[in-house]
């Protein structure tokens, strides 16, 4: 059986007091999560230092919002995967659907930095997701398993290695969230996608990421197919990303 991945995505927010404050938090309310379940942050580059420090001893990972496809080289601005693994991240997110949307990043690209992420031993979190105009025109299942697909060619062999969460544009940071049918038929699509692949997609872990809430995270997580989730506005705020770690059992 999977075991549940709860991964607090911080965007572009937070303080160092308030970092303090949020993960010593978190600390305090450890075991998070049932037996073999994983929590993990992934926060702005320049507090992976800080994070780290603060979660060293403790059983929660630490990751980053993106990464670089290039090893090292003149590119200003560019954090590599190198620099990730230096800063002892476990995960990072790739193909966000705002990277997606405000930097142009296309499925290659994604798929590229997801590459790079293994090659230093992180898990990339792959994000792939449909806007509402092309949930409207029937494209889902299309639109999610192109995304998908360029990252199963790239990374080949290794394919079976990184987390997928789905993440749907229209339910993100809107208030607005897919119900647990709409989502697990999307995850059941995306793990028939990747046992074809792969053959492995009975231990991969396939999470939801979208306005998931403390009241809405027990009705997720129960579906069959649904392995956690990728949270974004509710953990910046301890007790409710708790209360959701919690809802993974």
């Amino acid at each position: 059986m999977r075991s549940k991945l709860v991964v607090g995505n911080w965007k572009m927010n937070g303080s160092r007091p308030a970092n303090t404050e949020l993960l010593a938090a978190l600390l305090a309310a450890r075991p998070l999560t049932g037996p073999g379940g994983d929590v993990a942050v992934c926060v702005p580059f320049v507090y992976l230092g800080e994070t780290a420090a603060q979660l060293a001893a403790s059983d929660i990972r630490w990751g980053a919002q993106d990464v670089s496809q290039h090893a090292e080289g003149a590119y200003t601005g560019e954090v590599s995967a190198a620099m990730l693994q230096e800063c002892g991240c476990r995960y990072a997110i790739v193909g966000h659907s705002e990277r997606r949307a405000y930097h142009g990043e296309s499925d290659e690209l994604v798929a590229a930095k997801a590459q790079a992420a293994l090659g230093r031993g992180i898990t990339p979190i792959v994000c792939v997701g449909e806007t509402l105009e092309q949930r409207d025109a029937g494209q889902t299942e299309a639109v999610v398993k192109r995304q998908l697909s360029a990252v199963i060619h790239t990374l080949a062999h290794c394919a079976a290695e990184m987390v997928v969460a789905y993440e749907p544009v229209w339910a993100i940071g809107t208030g607005r969230t897919a119900t647990p049918e709409q989502a697990q038929a999307v995850h059941a699509v995306l793990r028939a996608q990747l046992q074809a692949a792969t053959g492995h997609a009975a231990r991969m872990r396939i999470v939801y990421g979208g306005s998931v809430k403390a009241d809405n995270a027990k009705a997720l997580f129960a579906m069959p197919d649904i392995d956690g989730g990728l949270i974004g506005g509710a953990s910046l705020k301890a007790a409710d990303f708790i209360a959701i770690c919690r809802a993974a059992g």
